[in-house]
């Protein structure tokens, strides 16, 4: 006959196994410590490990620095190839984020900063210009974008194209042309833009192209609120 044993390993884990009962006490005891024995040394002891890696692996927080710097890395390698792939001599993601809070509500102000940032020999640098900047500054422009997803401005100079009031940040910053994509989520939640600035050459793109950074911008989005979601 069969004697049912059953072995506490956690609070909440344990373990079912029969051991074969003979008419021999002696015997039955002897088989039964080496069977329980080799049971633990076989396999409790590395159902065991396992089970309290996992516990361990589920609450272990994870490591926002290391993980901010990989997301990091791997954004500024899409942003360079950008500007190498379609010769644009700034490239630049901007996101959106919480900023303070209105008096007396307490309500959060929207707020951008642009967060990554690339540019070609001789082309300066805006990100430390655009840090924590309301949004509604810029509300005609990123209202395009939101509805729209585009904004395309071959020449900042010609009075007919709309600039969307893009035109004196343009002049600032020595921008020719200027290409802006929203970034958004699956869900379409607008959580960014990645712009492309012409600052030597008056650049006018293909709808080829325009589509192509679209696509850029898209898994981008999808990059960044793997990010955020963690």
């Amino acid at each position: 006959s069969f004697v049912n044993c059953k072995i506490r390993v956690t609070s909440d884990f344990f373990l079912f196994f029969n051991i074969y009962r003979t008419d021999n006490l002696e015997f039955n005891i002897m088989m039964s410590t080496e069977v329980i024995v080799a049971f633990i040394t076989g396999i409790v002891g590395p159902l065991l490990v396992l089970f309290i890696k996992n516990r361990m692996d589920r609450n272990k927080k994870p490591d926002i620095v290391k993980e901010a710097l990989q997301v990091g890395e791997l954004i500024m390698s899409k942003i360079e190839h950008i500007k190498d792939e379609f010769h644009a001599d700034r490239v630049w993601i901007m996101q959106f984020h919480n900023g303070g809070h209105f008096y007396p509500t307490g309500k959060s102000i929207a707020k951008f900063s642009f967060i990554y940032e690339v540019v070609s020999m001789g082309t300066n640098s805006i990100q430390m210009n655009f840090q924590n900047i309301p949004v509604n500054l810029f509300s005609r422009s990123i209202n395009q974008l939101l509805e729209n997803d585009i904004i395309e401005i071959a020449d900042f100079k010609d009075e007919t194209i709309s600039t969307y009031g893009l035109k004196y940040i343009a002049e600032d910053t020595g921008c020719k042309s200027g290409y802006l994509f929203a970034i958004k989520t699956l869900d379409d939640k607008f959580i960014g833009v990645l712009g492309l600035d012409f600052t030597k050459n008056q650049t006018t793109l293909d709808m080829e192209s325009v589509n192509h950074i679209s696509n850029h911008a898209a898994s981008i989005g999808g990059v960044l609120m793997n990010h955020l979601n963690k």
